[in-house]
């Protein structure tokens, strides 16, 4: 699994955070409970169990059923090393057509959510957790545009064949995991949580087998304006799976930007949180389902024993 990511400190204007975030009393100063209160019985959310309570209230991860985490591990594992053989790194401007081909396929899935929980909505699903489940996967979403125009004004996009191989790639995967995610949340969840790490370790990789040439090169407008210059409503809503403090209140990423390699860093670490919400949405069936420093990466499920002879 990907090691816990760095917390920059330094905070970030906006003279508008104070009035959005107060539309999100979920993500106030108090820290909610992440052991919920459960039922006794399972709950479900497609064909599969959600998750179960423990004899001591808490909740239990979800593991997958095998057959499903074997499936979902092949494609992304297929589609990753297609990437990696078309795209090796090199230490030069090719890498960024890599990063620009992988941020335009990684954000297919958010979006994909997003279009089958609106045709929910459309008829009539009325549940809570489906809008806040909606605004979370559109800041993600943005999250991931930002990273994709960080590519491309670093010249990722300025070959058209790079484009034709992205843009065919994200439209076959889009399909894709919208039928996935309208038979199983969880299953569809998986598929990104397995995309968001193999994102993690590129990116953390990257930076420690190029942390000159990066540190070399000037902040992108759009990164500074992104990550210290807008207002950090959306960015704050992605973030889900907090550190907290010596008092128990969430502590807030602030970005500080000097080179690239700044860039990068909040880069993996932006993945590193879109991966922690998955995870926790796989086992927990809820974005907040464990607190930070206990989310693990989901399991399969062991085969089950033969009964034993009577």
């Amino acid at each position: 699994g990907a090691s816990a990511f760095q917390v920059a400190p330094a905070l970030r204007p906006g003279s508008l955070a104070k009035h959005a975030l107060s539309l999100r009393p979920q993500q106030q100063v108090a820290a909610p409970s992440f052991h919920r209160a459960v039922t006794t019985s399972p709950q479900t959310v497609g064909p599969q169990t959600v998750v179960a309570a423990a004899s001591d209230g808490t909740m239990t991860p979800r593991q997958m059923e095998e057959w499903i985490y074997s499936f979902n591990k092949i494609i992304i594992d297929t589609v990753y090393d297609i990437i990696c053989f078309l795209y090796p790194v090199t230490g030069g401007k090719r890498d960024f057509a890599r990063f620009y081909v992988l941020e335009t396929v990684a954000r297919v899935p958010y979006f994909a959510y997003l279009s089958v929980m609106h045709l929910r909505e459309t008829f009539g699903e009325r549940d809570p957790k489906l809008g806040e489940r909606m605004r979370t996967h559109y800041a993600e979403a943005d999250n991931e545009l930002h990273h994709l125009l960080i590519m491309e004004s670093l010249g990722g996009n300025s070959s058209i064949i790079d484009r034709s191989v992205a843009q065919a790639m994200a439209f076959g995967y889009y399909w894709y995991v919208t039928g996935v995610y309208a038979i199983s949340e969880p299953a569809a969840y998986h598929l990104s949580e397995l995309i968001e790490n193999h994102a993690y370790d590129t990116y953390n990789k990257y930076l420690t087998e190029h942390e000159e040439m990066l540190k070399s090169m000037p902040v992108p407008d759009i990164a500074r304006k992104y990550y210290i210059e807008d207002n950090p409503f959306l960015f704050d809503l992605f973030c889900t799976v907090k550190d907290r403090d010596e008092e128990g209140n969430f502590s807030q990423r602030r970005p500080k930007l000097e080179t690239l390699y700044d860039v990068f860093v909040n880069v993996r670490d932006d993945e590193k949180e879109h991966w922690k919400t998955l995870c926790n949405l796989v086992q927990y069936n809820d974005m907040q389902g464990v607190e930070n420093k206990n989310v693990v990466s989901t399991q399969p499920k062991p085969p089950e024993l033969p009964a034993a002879p009577p």
